[in-house]
């Protein structure tokens, strides 16, 4: 069970930094990429503390809660703005 866990955090960590890296190179403006360019060191900072107690349910039980909380707060601005000024923040 951890070792699945483990690995199912490992894949939605791995989708959060790399949705944050493909944003960054697409969008290309100096404030917003220094802004995501650190909130990808901020992530991989909190993968990093999670490293150091020697668990990998930690570090799973991290990466899920960090995927939750990503796609959610996409999901509700969707929802409480709209797809048109989502898609205007998010730099389409």
């Amino acid at each position: 069970m951890e070792t699945t866990l483990a690995g199912i955090g490992a894949i939605c960590f791995g989708l959060v930094v790399g949705w944050i890296s493909y944003r960054t190179l697409r969008r290309k403006e100096g404030v917003a990429a220094l802004s995501d360019i650190a909130a990808v060191i901020s992530a991989i900072g909190g993968a990093a503390v999670t490293a150091l107690f020697r668990s990998e349910l930690l570090f799973g039980l991290y990466a899920i809660g960090l995927a939750l909380g990503f796609f959610a707060y996409f999901l509700v601005s969707i929802s409480v703005y709209g797809k048109k000024e989502t898609g205007r923040w998010m730099g389409e």
